[in-house]
């Protein structure tokens, strides 16, 4: 099939400029859990309580072990509808995205706070903090900032899993590639335009990270 330029600017462009929000905003909000949600895994992780430190440690691991598709299918057609709900496929779809990458943004904050030095825990302990200004006034201020870069990793790991919730019927960028296709019956065009949408996408998010990097590197102290 020779590429058409007549075709790319007139039947396989527009739709696709219609949806590139839906994958942004999938991808966005999907992190924004992630972010949330992975911290607090990390803090549950660590509690001193087996009651709670294990079942934490079990969900990271589970949910770590299997296909990302299977649980946007879990949330979608299981979850969700047992809690009585009945949620839109963007909906299912980020909360799937959010939980998915939860347990691994938990396992970089648990890395940065670990690496805090030992001297301000017990720094913060002489000083009588109670355990959440502790952890929020001494020990994440220092945890957080080194960690952006790996963060920043799955935030592009994530965009670049978005085209599963066409499985759902998200109307994001692969689907409405793939319905181009299906009615027009050219598929390359259609396809790498979607695959330079994630290139360049994804090129735009890892400098946004390193000038967010660069930037906390010059606020660091010292």
């Amino acid at each position: 099939m020779i590429w058409n330029w007549e075709f790319v600017w007139a039947e396989a462009l527009p739709p696709l400029l219609k949806v590139v929000h839906i994958t942004v905003l999938a991808t966005l909000y999907g992190f924004a859990i992630a972010a949330v949600l992975g911290l607090l895994l990390a803090l549950l992780r660590r509690a001193p309580v087996r009651l709670v430190s294990w079942p934490v440690v079990g969900f990271i691991e589970y949910v770590r072990s299997t296909p990302l598709l299977i649980q946007i299918y879990i949330v979608y057609f299981g979850l969700l509808p047992a809690l009585d709900l009945d949620p839109t496929p963007f909906f299912a779809g980020v909360l799937a995205l959010g939980i998915h990458f939860s347990t691994y943004t938990s396992e970089v904050y648990r890395a940065g706070i670990e690496s805090v030095p030992r001297g301000q825990w017990e720094a913060a302990t002489a000083l009588n903090f109670r355990l959440t200004q502790k952890m929020f006034r001494v020990i994440l201020p220092q945890a957080i900032p080194p960690v952006i870069p790996a963060l920043g990793n799955y935030l592009v790991a994530m965009f670049k899993e978005t085209p599963l919730l066409a499985a759902i019927g998200v109307l994001e960028l692969l689907l409405t590639a793939k319905n181009t296709g299906s009615y027009t019956f050219r598929y390359i065009e259609p396809f790498t335009i979607v695959g330079v949408f994630f290139l360049i996408m994804s090129i735009v998010a890892s400098l946004g990270i390193l000038r967010l990097e660069d930037w906390l590197k010059q606020r660091r102290p010292g």
